[in-house]
């Protein structure tokens, strides 16, 4: 959701790239359910691994959502850590208050680069 919300945000200007440690090769339906009540279609994309997005380093920014599983390194000017739940088991408001965030972050991130 953060790659699509620098897309819609920053418009061509921006290049946003999204890996995980362990990923699936699909995006979570309740994601593409509540990017769509956005306008935003997420069905095309899958997940990749960090591995797939290296050679577009370095990075501006790198940005990691929680580092439960693992803290990836990545060449970068600068490392945040949002620290945003995962919603992948919640409920479908509670789902669209973690949007709703990475969202307002996204957001945030964009103004400051």
């Amino acid at each position: 959701m953060s790659q699509a919300f620098a897309k819609m945000i920053g418009g061509a200007s921006v290049k946003a790239y999204s890996a995980g440690s362990k990923p699936s090769g699909r995006i979570n339906q309740k994601a593409i359910v509540a990017m769509k009540e956005l306008g935003y279609d997420l069905k095309s994309h899958r997940s990749k691994s960090l591995d797939q997005i290296e050679e577009y380093a370095p990075f501006d920014a790198v940005v990691t959502m929680g580092c439960g599983d693992a803290c990836p390194w990545m060449p970068a000017k600068q490392f945040i850590e949002w620290d945003i739940p995962d919603p992948r088991e919640m409920n479908e408001e509670d789902f669209n208050k973690v949007r709703d965030l990475i969202k307002e972050k996204v957001t945030d991130l964009l103004k400051s680069l």
